[in-house]
């Protein structure tokens, strides 16, 4: 499973300094309207489904659980039905998991940004080569 940390197509972590700075590959898809869907919610996704918990997921990404809850609710209204299901929590402790279409939305995405870093991988090698020049 990758990691919670925001990742760019090319699953490499966003770089820690503009130096450090390499050309990577962003996908947001839009959705149509005003929905969209790109790394920080599909890293809340990934991370709600490796923690169990919206709120462990959250915190693990530097999110509000406020924040987190408003984004994964706005997936919910985009694709019309759960990404993410919620268990209360009690006895049996409460817990979030993927639904099986929240898994399909975030394999969906990543066969996405695979076909794109596969399309655009040469142009971002001659990128970093003509930024290598100055």
């Amino acid at each position: 499973m990758k990691s919670a940390r925001v990742r760019a197509v090319d699953g490499q972590p966003a770089p820690a300094t503009p130096e450090a700075a390499v050309p990577r590959l962003w996908i947001r898809v839009d959705l149509g309207g005003d929905d969209r869907i790109g790394p920080g919610k599909i890293a809340l996704l990934r991370t709600v489904e490796s923690e169990q918990s919206i709120s462990a997921a959250a915190r693990a990404i530097g999110m509000s659980y406020r924040r987190a809850w408003l984004l994964i609710d706005s997936l919910n209204k985009s694709f019309g039905a759960p990404l993410v299901e919620t268990h209360i929590g009690g006895r049996g402790r409460g817990g979030a998991q993927l639904t099986e279409l929240g898994e399909a939305v975030v394999a969906g995405y990543d066969e996405i940004g695979d076909a794109a870093l596969k399309a655009a991988r040469p142009a971002l090698r001659k990128l970093a080569s003509l930024r290598r020049r100055r």
